[in-house]
């Protein structure tokens, strides 16, 4: 059976567990006290409101525009760059009931006007807040029963150790990709959520690949040393996982340049969960499972004595 790979070397993968652990650590922590700090910058899809997409003639005086929408009347909104300099998006919170976005979008279009007459209206989208509540709930009901049936999933398919690992491999990608978001104070939508769930599945793959084979060189490989042999498996996967998340990135990264602001922070969220998956998948959800002390002999199949085996065989 060959083991070694890249010129008869195993890479020592486990040998910098404690330091990817306490850097794992460093960057989760970072992440909640960002979240009770900053929180997330939810967008209209959770927080319900009035979205006015503008664009100018030319580059847009941020300022003055502020001046403007406040002059109007209007105290809770924001306004930020959306693709280029000469176009805008103002998100307000809702304005109360029976007020119709094509009146607040005609308002803000009319206080633009003041100070540029080249200002038009591009799109204009509402949600409401009890929608945006629904919403903000169900989505993290989605990634809770994704990752409880992941837990059970794994546990049967391997071992419990596995399971532990691997769902704390996804908690840890998680977090940290929200913390990415709070910490930038990018804005969180459906589309982020949803690549969120793409992150969960993707780092899932790359670990069951990995755990795999973890199993089944605990069955073949004559070593008792379990960092040994999770070294070995780690290096022969090693080719598949590079391959696989070089050719993600490159995709992600042509949907980061290219793809327009609508896709932006979608793109976002899966480059950096691509890169933080491919790291748990090697570090975090092995290092837990050597951790909570999986050994060979919990992966190994019992063997069952048939009734009567042991008598002598029949002249």
């Amino acid at each position: 059976m060959q083991i070694l790979k890249l010129g008869g070397k195993t890479l020592p993968f486990m040998k910098f567990r404690k330091f990817a652990m306490t850097l794992s650590t460093l960057l989760i922590l970072a992440s909640f006290v960002s979240f009770f700090t900053k929180g997330l910058n939810f967008g209209l899809d959770f927080t319900g409101g009035t979205a006015v997409e503008v664009g100018f003639a030319q580059p847009a005086d941020l300022k003055k525009v502020r001046e403007a929408i406040t002059a109007s009347g209007f105290e809770d909104f924001s306004v930020q760059l959306f693709g280029s300099s000469k176009e805008i998006l103002v998100r307000l919170a809702p304005q109360g009931d029976g007020v119709k976005a094509e009146v607040i979008g005609n308002q803000i279009i009319d206080a633009l006007k003041q100070t540029d007459s080249s200002v038009e209206m591009r799109r204009i989208e509402f949600v409401g807040p009890s929608v945006g509540e629904d919403l903000k709930e169900q989505g993290g009901l989605a990634m809770l029963t994704a990752l409880i049936c992941i837990l059970i999933y794994v546990a049967f398919r391997f071992e419990w150790r596995f399971a532990v690992g691997a769902v704390s491999a996804l908690l840890h990608d998680v977090i940290i990709t929200l913390g990415l978001f709070s910490i930038l104070d990018l804005e969180f939508d459906l589309t982020i959520l949803a690549a969120i769930l793409a992150v969960i599945g993707y780092s899932l793959n790359d670990t069951i690949v990995v755990s795999d084979r973890i199993r089944e060189n605990f069955r073949k490989v004559r070593i008792d040393d379990t960092i040994e042999i999770i070294d070995i498996s780690l290096t022969q996967t090693l080719n598949r996982t590079l391959v696989t998340s070089i050719t993600t990135i490159l995709v992600l990264i042509a949907l980061f340049v290219w793809g327009g602001q609508t896709i932006h922070g979608f793109a976002t969220a899966l480059l950096f969960g691509v890169f933080i998956g491919t790291y748990s998948s090697v570090y975090v959800a092995s290092a837990v499972a050597i951790a909570m002390g999986v050994s060979k002999e919990d992966l190994i199949p019992e063997v069952i004595e048939k009734e009567g085996a042991d008598l002598d065989p029949m002249p």
